[in-house]
């Protein structure tokens, strides 16, 4: 059994977006001959939403070390809250020592705090193990240079140059790298060359039954985000806002204004409701997709909550929906991971996609939900129209998932696609 020491800064009970890979792989990794160990940031010094029945999806086998970082309370008032560089000499003291006294065959960066990756240049030289770095998202990028400095993320001037700095060291000696997009790694390599020599693979997050199972158990627990009025029909989205994602909340909010004019009876039925939209602390997020149904005219029927909620208390606030919605990014390399969850509710689905992305391509094939094409307003709005109107009229086709398709984006085969990589890099 080859062992794989996997540097994952949240972990449970810390809710964020960026552990779930790990967290989903855990109980696979020995099936495929690899015993892993996490190292992440102890709770209390994470900003994270806890969810503490996280930790019921984690193997008791699981050794789980839990580093310091400084505490935010006092670096933010010089403007320093990123989690990565608050631990990073933490991480560095604490993985010194293990690697002094134990023997590990790989070290797995599994994170979007991405300045921690740079500690794998220097173990690799100091202690000799390679390490592999997975790509949930893009680290540095040029996206938000041409945006006004409204839709910019906060310190953005601060983060492009750290990020365009800190990348190329990280990049310099890695083993291998895992992206959740082909356009992660194509991006990548044309900025560094000697990456054309490394394994490479895309691997997308998987889907998970044992947290509907969860969630099941403990529904009595939970609360709603949103009012569930039984005389409308509910469209529920649980997961990150922004401004990148405002073409298809246009899209969607516009044509609905539509149907509103044409058929007012029919279409005044539905709500949408978004929810946890902000990474932000709590009461300080900013409702942007509220915004964009204010500017059309549709606001009343339109509910965004900026906090974030609970990661189960999401799956149930999706299972107790009559229709699930998920708006996208026009660039094909936008993955939404979330959508398995959302399969996994069986409800009618509408994905606001690029055509291109592996997101839209997996509820095409799977047969599991409608696809609007953002990159084509005329088609994309037909595609919502129907789909609304629909949902309106109770006329939808009944959720006919193709669960035999779907299989291969499961936890379990996502966790082997990873495993392999590790073993063509330490062969």
């Amino acid at each position: 059994m080859k062992k794989v020491l996997i540097i994952s800064p949240y972990f449970p009970p810390s809710n964020a977006a960026d552990m779930h890979r790990i967290r989903m792989s855990l109980p696979f990794f020995e099936d495929f001959g690899w015993e892993a160990e996490i190292v992440c940031v102890a709770e209390r010094y994470t900003d994270a939403v806890f969810d503490h029945l996280l930790t019921e999806s984690i193997p008791s086998t699981i050794r789980v070390h839990r580093v310091k970082a400084l505490h935010k309370k006092w670096t933010s008032k010089f403007g320093l809250g990123s989690l990565a560089l608050r631990s990073l000499p933490y991480y560095k003291s604490y993985v010194n020592k293990l690697l002094k006294t134990q023997h590990f065959d790989l070290i797995y960066f599994s994170t979007t705090q991405f300045p921690v990756c740079i500690l794998g240049n220097y173990w690799k030289k100091k202690f000799n193990v390679p390490y592999v770095i997975d790509m949930q998202d893009p680290w540095f990028s040029d996206y938000y240079q041409d945006k006004p400095k409204h839709q910019r993320p906060k310190k953005y001037w601060f983060s492009y140059r750290l990020d365009k700095y800190l990348e190329p060291f990280a990049m310099k000696n890695v083993d291998g790298l895992i992206a959740v997009s082909k356009a992660y790694i194509d991006d990548l390599k044309s900025r560094y060359k000697n990456l054309e020599k490394i394994p490479t693979a895309v691997i997308t997050f998987g889907g998970f039954l044992k947290d509907l199972e969860i969630a099941a158990a403990h529904q009595q627990h939970f609360e709603l985000a949103f009012d569930k009025n039984p005389n409308l029909k509910h469209l529920v989205y649980v997961g990150r806002g922004g401004y990148d994602m405002r073409t298809a909340v246009y899209l969607l909010f516009s044509t609905f204004k539509k149907g509103l004019e044409n058929f007012p009876d029919l279409f005044s039925q539905l709500r949408f409701h978004f929810i946890g939209t902000s990474y932000a602390p709590l009461g300080q997020g900013i409702r942007t997709l509220y915004a964009v149904a204010k500017e059309i005219g549709v606001e009343d029927y339109v509910f965004e909550q900026s906090d974030r909620i609970s990661f189960y208390e999401s799956l149930y606030n999706l299972q107790s929906a009559d229709a699930l919605i998920i708006p996208g990014h026009e660039q094909a390399a936008y993955t939404a991971s979330k959508i398995y969850p959302y399969i996994l509710c069986k409800k009618p689905i509408l994905a606001i996609f690029n055509r291109e992305s592996n997101a839209a391509q997996t509820l095409e094939n799977c047969k599991a939900g409608t696809v609007a094409n953002i990159n084509n307003a005329e088609e994309a709005e037909d595609t919502i129209y129907s789909f609304l109107e629909g949902f309106a009229t109770n006329k939808l086709p009944p959720v006919d998932t193709n669960w035999e398709e779907f299989e291969q984006f499961m936890a379990k085969p996502k966790t082997e696609k990873q495993c392999k990589l590790f073993n063509s890099v330490v062969v």
